[in-house]
């Protein structure tokens, strides 16, 4: 008699159900690549070793306001050759040298600057951006330093005029250096010269020199809106004062922006040599 054949094995059971995925509502959108490159600027281009560089001539400032109330004369003559010599002929152009080469000078000569160059971002933006993130250093720090220098030195009413030429100023001068760093390997080499050797030197004898100079339009935008409060001692012939020295700083900003996204895109980045 034969044995009985095997019961059937039954089915598998039928596979679970894939859980539900979830997509979260709350992701971030990237920013946009102007507010990536200010934000990259600030962060890189500025690393906390440089703030010294920054910091120490905002200090200067205060020590040349202090000076002006111990020299041997009015407050008013005093804090002109402070201003002149000390304020507009020293702080500005050094502290905006210092800020306009770490955004982009030094980054060419370290040669991490290719990665930003072979970023999907316009060279104006790159330019414009790195100008501004350099920019919004000198509002927080140097702007404030001649302002306080200013009353410091016993003349809070030039406070005002003081604030507006140091922004200004410095707007045109970290455009300028800007343009430097990008047309020129050791440009801060080249910085110092256009300072001392153009806008000292020849600046001071030749008006033509000093209408295109951030220093010396800086200095008349205090002295013709601080012209009733002792200011017009530094007005200068032949250079536009108070409000026509911002707009030829604005054209200063604007020409050399110009010119240093052009040279960006003409650029042709290499490994570092610092």
């Amino acid at each position: 008699m034969s044995a009985p054949s095997p019961a059937p094995a039954p089915p598998p059971p039928p596979p679970a159900a894939p859980a539900p995925v979830t997509v979260r509502s709350d992701t971030r959108a990237l920013p946009s690549p102007f507010v990536a490159v200010v934000g990259y600027t600030l962060r890189a281009c500025l690393p906390a070793r440089r703030w010294w560089g920054v910091l120490l001539p905002c200090l200067g400032a205060l020590l040349f306001g202090w000076l002006g109330t111990v020299a041997d004369t009015t407050r008013q003559r005093a804090f002109e050759f402070v201003a002149e010599q000390g304020l507009f002929g020293l702080v500005l152009p050094l502290t905006c040298l210092v800020i306009g080469d770490a955004v982009l000078g030094a980054d060419l000569r370290a040669g991490t600057f290719t990665f930003t160059w072979l970023s999907p971002v316009r060279f104006p933006t790159i330019i414009v951006g790195r100008w501004l993130g350099g920019w919004l250093v000198a509002l927080v720090t140097l702007v404030p330093a001649l302002v306080v220098a200013t009353v410091v030195a016993g003349v809070p009413e030039g406070a005002g005029p003081m604030a507006l030429a140091a922004a200004t100023g410095s707007a045109a001068y970290i455009g300028l250096f800007v343009m430097l760093g990008a047309m020129a390997r050791r440009s801060a080499v080249w910085a110092l010269a256009v300072v001392f050797l153009g806008e000292r030197l020849l600046g001071g004898v030749l008006s033509g020199i000093a209408q295109i100079s951030p220093m010396w339009e800086a200095q008349q935008v205090y002295a013709g809106l601080a012209r009733d409060d002792g200011g017009w001692r530094l007005l200068r012939e032949g250079t536009p004062n108070g409000w026509g020295a911002v707009v030829r700083l604005a054209v200063i900003l604007v020409v050399t922006l110009a010119l240093a996204s052009w040279r960006v895109g003409h650029l042709r980045p290499t490994g570092g040599d610092e």
